[in-house]
């Protein structure tokens, strides 16, 4: 896996139960997974083993589709459906010819849909060459599963392989239809990236470009087709923030946004898990997302389902509020319920998101710092002493900051990573600075409020620095030369 694991705060609660990895074995072994299991993990443990799909990549999958949620047969915003999010025109039908069962079906029972979804798998394996030996291998699936998603573009599509294996390695706790819980054991495995290891990884620093309005943004371009250019707010005022509810996955809401037959786009995507902000359209231009509200408006979409409240993190909030007080402060709007507003309440809108499970008074008092949580009340230079001032840093997801320090006056450099969630709290933190030529120095460890400091003669050298703070990594090339 890449350092960066970055799903780690959406797993749903519940007893963490061992789960084998089951690629094959005899009917009577499927018929005990289904009586003891109960009906859906009875329904991925048949069909993993039926079409020789590892079990624990195909609920990892639906999870994060889904969250292991059929929504009563209804679609996405993208046309798919059930746990397996099977897509019209695309996955829905082709699992039709390969099961034998009718697209209704499919649809809206959810041990049909398993089975689509592994048939469709086992397909894009067959085509990818992958024989009895490498199906067995969880690490050999990462092309079929980069496929299975359906993206517009190679990058989106290593995103959305890249989420799936990023949640086996931490492991599965959903909850399905009636209560039911489906779990997977932690398991890190190493993907077989193929082809798509040559795309860029959208989680990866280089993402971050100065073309975004927001610096803690990623940067992936929506379709031309699914915006208007424009020259806002000079053309137009920018007075409301709307907020969204996807009907999708993080990684499928991008992927949607750069289908040019989607005619629909967002400023922004939020991730459920850490909280990532991923910036498509241009805050100057119109995205196509609030109807009469399009020309006054910048849209933040929201991963996940309006009727499923597990998509909706904190971490989501913090993220999502702090990117809402950005807007609002450079373009002076009213941080209030008039202003920042629901898609439901754009007038003409037959929509409804974001729902009764978006929670405005935690989301506002985010956003307007009325219980946003304590402020850390260390800075990097209080940190690492007079005369260091910062030259560079780097956002780790919403839980803090890693900052790299230079004293002028001895040709030092200094790295601190400063909290901004759990303050107070010992949790997993830390900074290292490597100065070329030497060994790299880490301070790593359970911290209340920073890692750090560490500072090292750096004059004439070129340095490595970076950090960690909950499940966000940063990692620098060798710059800042001199």
């Amino acid at each position: 896996m890449r350092a960066q694991l970055r799903r780690s705060a959406a797993l749903l609660a519940g007893v963490l139960m061992p789960a084998t990895l089951l690629t094959s074995g005899p009917a009577a072994a499927v018929s005990a997974a289904v009586s003891a299991d109960g009906p859906v993990a009875g329904a991925f443990a048949k069909a993993a083993t039926t079409y020789e799909v590892p079990r624990d990549l195909l609920v990892s999958l639906a999870y994060a589709e889904t969250h292991l949620d059929g929504h009563d047969g209804e679609p996405s915003a993208s046309g798919g459906y059930g746990v397996m999010h099977l897509v019209t025109s695309r996955t829905l039908e082709r699992a039709a010819t390969l099961t034998g069962r009718p697209v209704a079906e499919l649809k809206s029972d959810d041990a049909a849909n398993i089975a689509g979804g592994a048939a469709v798998l086992r397909a894009l394996a067959d085509e990818a060459g992958l024989d009895a030996a490498a199906r067995k291998d969880p690490a050999r699936w990462y092309t079929p599963i980069a496929r299975y998603g359906g993206a517009a573009s190679a990058d989106v599509a290593r995103l959305y392989a890249d989420t799936v294996y990023d949640l086996l390695a931490e492991g599965v706790r959903g909850t399905a239809e009636g209560g039911e819980s489906v779990t997977v054991k932690p398991r890190a495995v190493e993907p077989d990236r193929g082809t798509y290891g040559k795309a860029k990884d959208l989680d990866g620093p280089t993402t971050f470009a100065a073309t975004v309005d927001y610096p803690q943004a990623a940067w992936v371009p929506a379709n031309s087709a699914n915006y208007a250019v424009s020259s806002r707010p000079t053309s137009d005022a920018i007075d409301r923030i709307v907020i969204h509810v996807a009907q999708g996955s993080y990684a499928g809401t991008i992927s949607w946004f750069q289908n040019p037959a989607a005619k629909v786009s967002s400023h922004y995507v939020v991730r459920s898990s850490d909280g990532a902000v991923t910036q498509m359209v241009r805050e100057k231009d119109r995205a196509f997302h609030a109807g009469d509200y399009n020309r006054r408006s910048v849209g933040i979409e929201h991963e996940g389902f309006v009727n499923d409240a597990t998509w909706f993190t904190d971490a989501m909030y913090r993220s999502s509020a702090a990117l809402t007080r950005n807007i609002a402060d450079r373009y002076g709007i009213p941080k209030d319920r008039t202003h920042i507003v629901g898609h439901s309440q754009v007038p003409g809108t037959d929509h409804t998101d974001p729902g009764g499970y978006w929670n405005w008074t935690t989301f506002m008092n985010y956003v307007t710092g009325g219980s946003g949580g304590t402020t850390n009340p260390h800075t990097a230079e209080s940190v690492c002493g007079s005369g260091y001032k910062v030259i560079d840093s780097a956002a780790l997801g919403t839980a803090g900051t890693v900052h790299l320090l230079y004293n002028s006056a001895n040709g030092n450099n200094c790295v601190a990573t400063i909290k901004k969630t759990s303050i107070g709290t010992a949790s997993a933190t830390s900074a290292y600075l490597e100065v070329q030529g030497k060994t790299r120095v880490t301070d790593s460890g359970n911290f209340a409020y920073y890692a750090g400091p560490i500072r090292a003669a750096a004059a004439g050298k070129c340095v490595k620095w970076g950090g960690k703070a909950g499940s966000s990594v940063y990692d620098s090339p060798f710059e800042h030369c001199g």
